[in-house]
Parts: structure tokens; sequence; C-alpha cells
């Protein structure tokens, strides 16, 4: 399992980032991204201890780790903006909490994360095919969600990548350590949203590139 969307307690997790490596170790992942919460307030805090984290126990934790952050709740315009001045801090996986059925995220997020060059567009929701075909355009990937109420979405999420050619990937969205899955869990939550398990393999292969790119 390759799980690029975590949170340790940097946001609103509840594991310091090197007890969640561990437990994903522990747990079968083969490599993850820690992207904790941020906006305009605690980007700045937030970026300068995943960097610190990664930078220092880089060659000593027993899986990759990917440095990125969660872009969430941020209104529209102010999306494209804050990107800019993460990428600048040096975080080079960004994700963007989209208009997920579960939180009322405001309606716009998911086109101006895609169109502020954001690397992942977590649990999406009822995306338009319009934005669907832009991630395509823009090279975003769109997520799969393990996380209990962002995964309503998911069929419709898959249904819409294999027509127009979006690249998936498979997330757990994870906050506390049960959050965590096994490999064969998320291959069935592949088929459960009606795609195959040649598709899991390639989010995990897409997922694995994205740690070798931008570590």
């Amino acid at each position: 399992m390759i799980d690029l969307h975590t949170h340790s307690l940097l946001s609103d997790g509840v594991l310091v980032p090197s007890e969640l490596v561990r437990r994903a170790a522990a747990r079968g992942y083969q490599a993850m991204a820690i992207t904790d919460h941020v906006d305009g307030s605690n980007y700045e805090t937030v970026v300068r201890q995943i960097l610190s984290f990664v930078s220092v126990t880089k060659d000593a934790l027993e899986i990759p780790v990917l440095a990125g952050v969660e872009v969430t709740h941020v209104p529209p315009a102010a999306i494209a903006p804050l990107v800019e001045k993460i990428r600048a801090l040096g975080i080079r996986w960004i994700v963007v909490h989209g208009e997920t059925l579960a939180e009322p995220v405001k309606e716009g997020t998911n086109r101006a994360a895609i169109l502020a060059g954001v690397d992942l567009l977590a649990h999406p929701g009822l995306i338009s095919e319009g934005d669907v075909k832009l991630a395509v355009e823009r090279g975003v990937f769109l997520e799969i969600s393990a996380r209990k109420g962002h995964s309503l979405s998911n069929g419709h999420v898959a249904i819409l990548a294999k027509r127009y050619g979006a690249r998936l990937l498979l997330n757990t969205d994870a906050h506390i350590p049960s959050d965590l899955i096994s490999e064969e869990f998320g291959r069935q939550v592949v088929k459960g949203c009606g795609l195959t398990e040649e598709d899991f393999y390639e989010m995990k292969s897409n997922a694995l590139k994205c740690v070798e790119e931008r570590r």
C-alpha cells in the first residue's frame, strides 16, 4: 500500500509523524505522504515542521516519506496564491481538500485547485465532467478515498475518470491508526467503486512514481 494523504498531530491527526510512519510501515505500507491541513494562518509553521521531520529522519525511516500539505477549506479565489507560497517554501506534494459530500466545502474549490496546478484533488465529491477533463489537461490526480463519508462519491469519480482518462490515486485520509489500511482492503475499496484489480495496481504505480519524482 502506498498512501499519499495522511495526517499527523501537526494538524488534526493524533500521532507524531514518526509514529505515524512506524504504524504505516507495520501495516505493510511501502511509502507514504504526510499531508497536514493548512490554510493562510498556519502553512508556514506546518511546512517548516514537516520539512524538518523528513530531512532530519529521511535516512532512518523504514519507508520513503513525502512531505506534503492539504490546503483545506480555503476560499477558491485564495487557493492559487496560497499554493504558490507553499511551493516556494519547498513542498512538492500539494493536496487540496475537494468538494466532498461529507463536508460543506465552498463550491468552485475543485476547479480552483485544478487551475492552481495542485498535485492531488482529494475526495472531489460529485465533480463535474468539465472539471475532470480539466484535471486530465493539467495533470492533476483525482482521489478514490477509503475514508468514511468521503468515499460516498467514489463510484461517480471512478466512472468519470475512466471515461475521460483522469489519473487516480487511492488514499486513506488517515487521522488515527485504525484509518490505515492493508493492501487487500485497498483492493476491495477499488473494486467496490466499480474499478478492477488492475486499476488498483495502476494507482499504486502512479503513487510510487509520485514519491520517487517528488521526494
